[in-house]
């Protein structure tokens, strides 16, 4: 499989950023309790010796027909998140590689590919993006879909593969065939993404 890095953790969308007070807490309760899950199965993180030590991994959860909250850039290393470690994107265009956010700080670099997934289908509630060399690597053999290898992340190009992916397969997992790693997972509930991603690894692992 192509291990190449693509520069990990860079924006390389349009942002139209506005600075704004964070949401409330409650807002991300349930996020942030299953995002801390994450984080300890090494699913979200950071680590020197992987991805040029960036921290990796975001999650987000649904608002609106184009708004979501999400995880700030680069808070994937952080053990817990906060209030003031979201941001709410407010609108996107996944032809035009915009997306439109206000909050205490910058939207994931990932934040068009999970506009991807909430545009295909409007039950998608929570979408959880990871690292798992085991479930990246097995991925085809589960039956989970893989993007195009030559698709970097980020991109515009990723954000339309995966939401054709997200509209034609059944499958709540999708593996990011050019990202090293990356996977991302969905469901209509925090806690149906998060199952559906633990119940894959499980298999990855078995």
């Amino acid at each position: 499989m192509n291990r190449k890095l693509d520069q990990e953790g860079v924006i390389k969308y349009r942002l139209d950023y506005t600075p704004a007070p964070p949401v409330t807490p409650g807002s991300v309760a349930e996020l942030t309790a299953w995002r801390a899950v994450l984080f300890r199965l090494g699913l979200t993180g950071q680590d020197p010796r992987r991805y040029d030590g960036l921290a990796y991994g975001n999650v987000s959860i649904r608002l609106g027909s184009t708004a979501f909250l999400i995880s700030g850039t680069q808070t994937g290393g952080l053990p817990q998140l906060s209030a003031e470690h979201y941001t709410l994107v407010t609108n996107f265009d996944l032809e035009q590689n915009l997306i439109a956010a206000e909050g205490p700080i910058a939207p994931s670099s990932e934040a068009l590919t999970h506009a991807a997934v909430y545009r295909s289908g409007p039950e998608i509630g929570c979408v959880l993006h990871v690292h798992s060399s085991e479930l990246w690597e097995k991925a085809e053999a589960l039956g989970i879909p893989v993007t195009d290898r030559q698709v970097a992340y980020g991109t515009p190009e990723m954000a339309l593969e995966v939401g054709y992916l997200v509209r034609t397969s059944d499958s709540p997992v999708i593996a990011m065939g050019g990202h090293e790693d990356g996977m991302l997972a969905f469901g209509s509930t925090v806690e149906a993404a998060a199952l559906n991603l633990i119940r894959s690894l499980a298999k990855a692992l078995a």
